[in-house]
């Protein structure tokens, strides 16, 4: 067998890895938080909840379609919550993340893990193989030599 002959397995099994390196890069960047919102130096602006003490008027709940396109709070996580701040008494939206919306975030993570755990106990148990035959083929020519 001509040197380097048999090696066609790895540069695929490199072309794996960065696939599936790729697509877990890519889904941590979906899931990823993002910054719920932006501060403004003005203090007529500032949002009342930063700087005094508030109520929880309605628990967080899955925003409707009308909150999504029209309340900005709804961009972030896709829930909001209302409040009602103490000594203002100004009533507004504040984005949240719900039990719910972590759970899921969870299980999604325990299964990427697992998919990709997965995927290379399979390329480790394909290459462990070729080279075994690789050990084989060689003590079946020293054999044969002899």
């Amino acid at each position: 067998m001509p040197a380097g002959a048999g090696r066609r397995g790895l540069p695929q099994g490199r072309h794996l890895c960065w696939l599936l390196c790729a697509f877990t890069l890519r889904l941590c960047q979906a899931e990823a938080p993002v910054r719920e919102e932006k501060l403004s130096v003005s203090t007529s602006s500032l949002l009342c909840w930063l700087v005094e003490e508030f109520v929880v008027a309605e628990e967080c709940a899955p925003c409707s379609n009308f909150q999504a396109k029209t309340t900005p709070e709804c961009g972030s996580t896709g829930y909001v919550e209302k409040i009602t701040c103490s000594s203002s008494k100004r009533s507004e939206f504040k984005s949240c993340r719900s039990a719910l919306m972590e759970q899921h975030l969870f299980w999604k993570f325990e299964g990427t893990v697992i998919g990709v755990a997965l995927v290379f106990a399979c390329l480790v148990i394909v290459r462990q193989r070729q080279l075994d035959r690789k050990a084989l083929e060689k003590v079946r020519k020293q054999i044969e030599s002899i």
